[in-house]
């Protein structure tokens, strides 16, 4: 059979996705970065074909996307993780959508009009607030795993807001709370507070709302704040991790149409 392929590279994750003629996910891969991207690429790639019991030769061809995505050595193409992420999501729910990628060091707003075109974005560039190292670097601080943060934030009884959104500030102001008795599940919910109201800083939410990203993947209580404390309903689609690899195989699959 032949297969289509999309690698995301990411500053935390590489994400790994082969779809069929049809555009059905095949099978799916993640693994950590680290600190090689082109050996993350690779072994995130291995591993998908693995999974899916085929070879790079049945692959027609790739499309390689994030942060990382020139080092990808065996990729046909690029393409950026705005313009995947775009057709990941249209291809699942196609009209109008605001996306907001939440990534390991950047927050994306993605607004796609009812023909899956890019009309407007806005990224986070500034600092790492509201993204998931954000998140990570909070968890140390609270002496939580990763892991078990948005278990933890959902024993939370009281609503805590935290003023700093900067990652050293907010560092500080926690051990300041925890001083003064503050529990850590309420801490943790005020930690998924801050990085609603980061993103809710970026742009209105208006419309319908897709929520992509492994942050959101792995902390549900993320849409939940944002429902109970902002009155804003929103979507996260099968898999989001995989969002970004899986628009850069829809691309790769969309080249045998080309001349």
């Amino acid at each position: 059979m032949s297969v289509w392929a999309g690698v995301d590279i990411g500053s935390s994750s590489t994400k790994a996705v082969l779809v069929d003629e049809k555009g059905e996910i095949v099978a799916s891969a993640i693994r950590r970065s680290g600190a090689d991207f082109e050996m993350a690429s690779t072994e995130t790639y291995e591993d998908v074909l693995k999974s899916a019991d085929l070879t790079k030769d049945d692959v027609a061809f790739c499309i390689s996307t994030g942060y990382g995505r020139s080092n990808a050595p065996f990729s046909n193409g690029t393409k950026t993780e705005i313009s995947c992420h775009g057709k990941g999501v249209y291809k699942l729910i196609p009209e109008a959508v605001t996306i907001i990628d939440i990534g390991g060091q950047d927050t994306k707003v993605i607004r796609i009009d009812k023909r899956g075109k890019r009309v407007d974005f806005k990224m986070n560039r500034k600092c790492a607030a509201g993204t998931g190292s954000f998140l990570e670097e909070i968890a140390l601080r609270l002496d939580v795993p990763l892991e078990r943060m948005n278990e933890v934030a959902e024993k939370a009884t009281e609503r805590v807001t935290l003023n700093s959104f900067c990652t050293v500030f907010a560092g500080t102001e926690i051990l300041a709370r925890i001083r003064e008795g503050t529990s850590v599940e309420n801490l943790a919910r005020g930690v998924y507070e801050s990085i609603i109201s980061r993103v809710l800083e970026m742009d209105d939410m208006q419309g319908n709302v897709v929520f992509t990203g492994g942050v959101v993947a792995h902390n549900p209580i993320l849409i939940s704040i944002l429902r109970e404390s902002h009155g804003v309903d929103a979507t996260v689609p099968p898999h989001p991790q995989i969002m970004g690899a899986y628009g850069a195989a829809l691309f790769a699959l969309e080249s045998r149409q080309s001349p």
